[in-house]
């Protein structure tokens, strides 16, 4: 089953990369006006982790197409995108703790710049889900369509 329109990790990146792009130049230029080159940084990094983590989401789905065949009903599709969320996850927390004790870091730049992305991250998640052309109906069989001779009269 084969969509018309159909996922590939460049056509899922280009709207979140203009965002991405119009998030670490404001970050970076508020960053600095607000802290200094720390916040310019710190403006720069919360932009490049939400390109880091879309561009993991978008190529386990890849992978994950490619693997089951385009079977997003298979057990391992989801298990495929459900473990580079686990991975996702698992690396926000080590990056979020090592970065924690940087002194080149500004928190407050890097928290709002970071919460800026998440929200953008949830925009561009609800797009998606809306303009997804997803079958809700399986495998039905329509009903023959009547002979001309048998049709009721229009008249």
């Amino acid at each position: 089953m084969s969509s018309p329109r159909s996922f590939t990790v460049l056509s899922s990146l280009k709207w979140p990369a203009i965002a991405i792009g119009i998030l670490a130049v404001g970050g970076a230029v508020i960053g600095y006006l607000v802290a200094g080159v720390e916040g310019m940084v710190s403006g720069l990094l919360g932009a490049a982790m939400w390109l880091v983590f879309l561009a993991l989401t978008s190529l386990s789905i890849q992978l994950a197409i490619n693997s089951t065949r385009n079977d997003p009903g298979s057990p391992l599709f989801f298990g495929i995108v459900l473990g580079s969320w686990v991975l996702k996850l698992v690396l926000f927390v080590v990056l979020a703790i090592w970065l924690r004790s940087q002194t080149w870091l500004d928190p407050t730049v890097f928290f709002v710049t970071v919460i800026i992305a998440v929200v953008g991250s949830l925009v561009f998640d609800v797009i998606a889900f809306q303009r997804a052309r997803t079958p809700y109906v399986g495998d039905v069989e329509l009903p023959a369509s009547a002979p001309e001779d048998t049709a009721p009269d229009a008249r």
